[in-house]
């Protein structure tokens, strides 16, 4: 069976008996056309169904589109969802539309999806940069116009605006709390590559509140996992270790399931555990985990912020919006260290 056929601008304008240019001038507002002209016009339009291409226009008049583009790593990330929920929310009230696109974590991934945003013309873009991309080709868009922000990590190669979680503050909380519930030998599980932003940034709080508490740094407590299965396994691994932690610190929310997953098969209940970033069914485990949550919808609603006061003209300097953390203690991160 045959697609119907979409409704075009000469459907439109053999419905009225007018030419498909005063159609068009009807529907952008671009030329003399009588009252009676329009009415007929826009009820030919609801009537046949027509929705107007505003991309061919926008590019063939030179314009931008009505669209912000976003891009992030994994559509299947909630953290990200929330991210996109606070900038719609904002756009919305503009008039914009939100079009989101998934890099996989690809640099190259990313710049085609960029230079698809860019063809069409959107009003803003916004980006999640991926670990090892350069952001150096943006700078001709950024220079004429286009507002460009960084989320969650800052971008490189171009100076821009950027939205950010507390990240050293809250892995530092984190940590400290673990201290104060007498824990001397604090593991830390972190995402991968090394050079990743939040993972240096978290790893950078999570020493420094050892070094506050004048605790060593021991290299076989800092472990990589880039997925649940990867954190859990490591997990296994180092507390078989001779000296085996008695806490964790799980630096975003793969981390923390790996490392619920990597104690459970342990056998060990005992081992307390900070997750920065909530998960789901935080608080119906058995104790709870205690987090250090990030605020997603805050960071997006501060994006679509500064993108759209630099639609309205500010030429203010790039800045960087850092959203606070705040720790949640559920349960998991009070029990105290036992002797095995």
């Amino acid at each position: 069976m045959a697609s119907p056929r979409r409704t075009t601008l000469n459907d439109v304008a053999r419905e009225v008996g007018v030419s498909a240019k005063t159609v068009s001038r009807v529907l952008n507002g671009d030329g003399p056309t009588s009252r009676e002209t329009r009415e007929k016009v826009m009820a030919a339009v609801e009537r046949l169904g027509f929705q107007p291409n505003l991309m061919a226009r926008n590019i063939r008049v030179g314009g931008p589109d009505s669209t912000v583009g976003l891009i992030i790593p994994d559509m299947g990330i909630p953290f990200y969802g929330s991210v996109a929920g606070g900038i719609e929310s904002a756009v919305r009230e503009r008039g914009l539309t939100l079009l989101m696109g998934s890099c996989a974590d690809d640099p190259a991934r990313e710049r085609a999806l960029t230079a698809t945003f860019l063809a069409r013309r959107v009003s803003a873009l916004l980006v999640v940069p991926t670990a090892g991309a350069d952001h150096a080709h943006l700078r001709t868009a950024r220079d004429g116009g286009l507002p460009v922000v960084f989320l969650d990590r800052p971008g490189t190669g171009l100076t821009a605006d950027s939205v950010v979680s507390s990240n050293r503050d809250g892995a530092r909380e984190g940590t400290a709390h673990l201290i104060a519930a007498g824990h001397r030998r604090i593991a830390f599980v972190g995402d991968r590559p090394a050079t990743l932003y939040t993972r240096r940034e978290r790893l950078a709080g999570y020493r420094e509140a050892l070094d506050a508490a004048r605790l060593p740094h021991d290299r076989a407590l800092v472990l990589d996992g880039h997925t649940e299965a990867e954190a859990a396994d490591a997990v296994q691994r180092v507390l078989r270790a001779p000296q085996p932690p008695t806490a964790i610190l799980a630096a975003n929310n793969f981390a923390a399931m790996g490392t619920v997953l990597g104690t459970a098969r342990a056998g060990r209940r005992d081992v307390a555990l900070v997750s920065f970033d909530d998960l789901p069914f935080a608080e119906v485990l058995e104790p709870a985990v205690t987090t250090v949550a990030q605020d997603p919808v805050a960071i997006g609603t501060a994006a679509a912020g500064i993108a759209l006061a630099r639609l309205d003209g500010d030429r203010t300097r790039a800045r960087t919006v850092t959203v606070p953390t705040r720790l949640i203690p559920r349960g998991s991160g009070e029990l105290p260290p036992r002797a095995r």
